[in-house]
């Protein structure tokens, strides 16, 4: 009697035995809309690797580059929603990009099943070592006396990086002249050479070189500060408030994939994302194991929308 109360009581919440068993029935493929290399593409062949041992198929990463990684996650959009075909994907082509885009492919609330965030990245904002100034409000005091003489790289026109240091500029009432690069080590190069003074940069791409000693770390654009940088501020506690910039990816389904496929999907991302080896390599990348709820995932899509949508207004910010 108890087993059949259990299975009414699971069926009538809709989790349905047979599709969650079906799952995965082939080799699964999860697209990346970035290069290899990329974070995100690091941390798909970490997740894949991890399912893969536990479910004993194939999880195959599929790099498809392009459109500000709008390319990718149309593919995701697109695909069979079987659970077969997963993409990971960030907050530009989940969120911002339909803020810069005149016309997008695909409709992030209509056309993809968010599972969970997988992991986060802090950002930083970091100096170039020709910049000598004490802390974050040091920073803005020299730039408000001499606001023609700083810039800042990003890595690309309309990138969480680019965002986030317009935001700062604009909250901090100072006027900042951007210069967009294809990518991390570009920027970086850049602010080695002085070509511009300051970003707001991944972690992972600057942490190296600021131990040597050849650019230096104000503050992390997080709510919070991070576990894997404890010595480094907020923002808020350097005087900035509003300005939060988490680099977190999540993992993604086609929507119309039914509730038993993904939640058998979350529930194995979640046991991958707890193991110690797992925990491991992402920290050896600055990254932390997040593993939300597929609810959690779709409130931070909401909240990501309402962050950015007045900053690239306030700037007339477009992609073309």
């Amino acid at each position: 009697m108890r087993s059949m109360m259990l299975a009414f009581f699971l069926l009538a919440a809709g989790w349905s035995p047979l599709g969650a068993q079906e799952w995965p029935s082939r080799m699964v493929t999860i697209i990346v809309p970035f290069i290899a290399g990329s974070t995100p593409d690091s941390l798909a062949r970490i997740l894949a690797e991890g399912l893969q041992q536990r479910l004993g198929v194939a999880f195959v990463v599929e790099n498809r580059a392009g459109a500000s990684g709008n390319t990718g996650t149309a593919a995701v959009a697109k695909a069979a929603p079987d659970g077969h075909t997963l993409g990971v994907s960030i907050v530009g082509p989940l969120v911002i990009n339909a803020l810069l885009f005149s016309k997008m492919p695909y409709e992030t609330e209509k056309d993809i099943a968010p599972i969970s965030i997988l992991a986060s990245q802090p950002s930083v904002l970091v100096l170039s070592p020709g910049v000598a100034v004490d802390g974050v409000e040091g920073l803005l005091e020299a730039i408000k006396r001499a606001p023609d003489k700083y810039t800042y790289g990003s890595i690309g026109r309309g990138s969480l990086s680019h965002l986030a240091m317009a935001s700062l500029a604009l909250r901090a009432g100072v006027n900042l002249v951007h210069l967009p690069f294809p990518g991390s080590p570009a920027a970086v190069t850049a602010l080695l050479r002085g070509d511009v003074q300051m970003a707001v940069m991944p972690a992972g791409s600057v942490t190296s070189l600021a131990a040597e000693g050849k650019l230096r770390l104000l503050a992390v654009t997080s709510p919070q500060r991070s576990p894997l940088l404890p010595t480094l501020p907020t923002l808020r506690e350097a005087g900035v408030a509003g300005v939060e910039a988490d680099a977190w990816v999540g993992l993604i389904a086609p929507a119309g994939t039914s509730e038993p496929v993904l939640a058998k999907i979350h529930q194995q991302v979640v046991l991958v994302l707890a193991s110690e080896p797992v925990v491991e390599r992402l920290k050896g990348q600055l990254m932390v194991p997040i593993a939300s709820s597929p609810a959690a995932f779709k409130a931070v899509l909401r909240e990501e929308h309402d962050r950015w949508a007045p900053i690239i207004a306030a700037g007339g910010i477009k992609a073309e």
